[in-house]
């Protein structure tokens, strides 16, 4: 049995959607589709303001641009994250400031954060990793007492939730991806959810290039012209109308997830329980979205022979992110503020198992029994 890693979701509406894109003859973007998808994250997940983007790393540079970040300034995030996380404000000249995380969760450290916060501290990064939310509430009152921004990485966060709030619309902007590897896909694609309506304009101008094209289409000007820095942050119709199919059926697309979560999690309980290895943790208050079921081994060696073992038998289940401040980028354009007890370790310790909407109860079983099958005389 060959099981991929992940297999892009297609719910039936994809096709006719994009055939319907190419009949309406507008394929650039802010037209009928990208439209479509802005309205439909705003009224779902109860965002003041979503703007569809070429991908969550271009929303995370909007955010940059309109956090105003510059030469100088520090970052604090998580170094167990995408690098685009963190090239973001690097590319807008910051330092980035690197905090350990929970060994619970793999978010960052709330507990943490505030040690890392300097006099050219400007912006809180939190990562909420798994679809699992960071602590939001002690971040944001930490944020508001120092008088910082606070940009939700919520690249795996979509429809995911924090004591009944959509994440992603917690912090002063949020940034959710469409890759082909999450939930809800278009290939490519992102969206900069905005909180505050006195950033919506600045926002669209900084997406269309620098231009005030948006205010012009709305008949608020008669002419648009250069009036900021920005750049092409917009998709076109095409891959909007493949997320559109996608976005009405959230509830289908969730319900399954999170029914594969679940028996990956009933089946492989008792390895937890003999201490064999660990399962994600979902704390009280956080509505997870089955973005990922990852396990934990005892160390770097088991787990190598565990994905070793899985791929032999036809099952591709990769680890993830190498730390970012043990990088060579990263050790140039940043710092670790305090000690690294559980990153490295969470690095070295954790593999993703296959995840997708196609996956059937069969495979799920298969990549479990071979798991126990490793473990056996273990």
């Amino acid at each position: 049995m060959e099981i991929p890693f992940n297999i892009p979701a297609v719910v039936g509406n994809e096709l006719n959607y994009i055939s319907d894109a190419i009949n309406r003859r507008k394929l650039c973007g802010d037209n009928f589709y990208t439209k479509a998808c802005g309205e439909f994250i705003e009224n779902r997940f109860k965002a003041q303001k979503a703007l569809l983007t070429t991908s969550c790393t271009h929303a995370l540079e909007l955010s940059a641009i309109l956090c105003d970040i510059k030469p100088g300034d520090e970052v604090i995030m998580p170094s167990y994250t995408f690098s685009s996380s963190a090239n973001a404000f690097v590319l807008r000249g910051a330092k980035i400031v690197f905090v350990d995380i929970r060994p619970d969760t793999q978010n960052i450290d709330e507990k943490l954060i505030e040690q890392a916060i300097t006099k050219k501290t400007k912006a809180i990064v939190p990562v909420h990793y798994a679809g699992v939310a960071c602590e939001m509430d002690m971040i944001s009152e930490i944020a508001k007492q120092y008088n910082l921004y606070v940009i939700e990485d919520a690249a795996q966060a979509v429809n995911a939730y924090y004591k009944g709030q959509s994440l992603g619309t917690i912090g002063d902007f949020g940034c959710y991806s469409f890759h082909e590897t999450k939930n809800y896909t278009m290939g490519e694609g992102g969206a900069l959810l905005i909180r505050s309506p006195k950033n919506n304009i600045r926002s669209e101008i900084v997406r269309e290039k620098g231009t005030n094209r948006a205010q012009f289409l709305l008949g608020m000007v008669d002419k648009y012209t250069w009036v900021s820095i920005g750049s092409s942050y917009l998709p076109g119709e095409l891959n909007a109308a493949y997320l559109y199919a996608q976005l009405q059926n959230t509830d289908e697309i969730n319900n399954k997830r999170l029914n594969i979560w679940s028996r990956y999690y009933s089946a492989l309980k008792a390895l937890e329980n003999a201490e064999k290895l660990c399962l994600p943790f979902v704390p009280e208050g956080c509505q997870h979205n089955a973005h990922m079921f990852y396990i934990k081994t005892r160390d770097i060696e088991e787990r190598t022979r565990l994905t070793d073992f899985l791929h032999k038998r036809g099952i591709t289940a990769p680890f993830h992110y190498t730390p970012l401040h043990s990088s060579l980028q990263g050790s140039k354009c940043g710092r670790f503020c305090g000690e690294d007890n559980y990153t490295t370790d969470t690095s070295d310790r954790l593999i993703r198992l296959p995840l997708y909407l196609d996956l059937t109860y069969e495979q799920i079983d298969y990549v479990c029994e071979q798991i126990y099958a490793f473990y056996k005389d273990r």
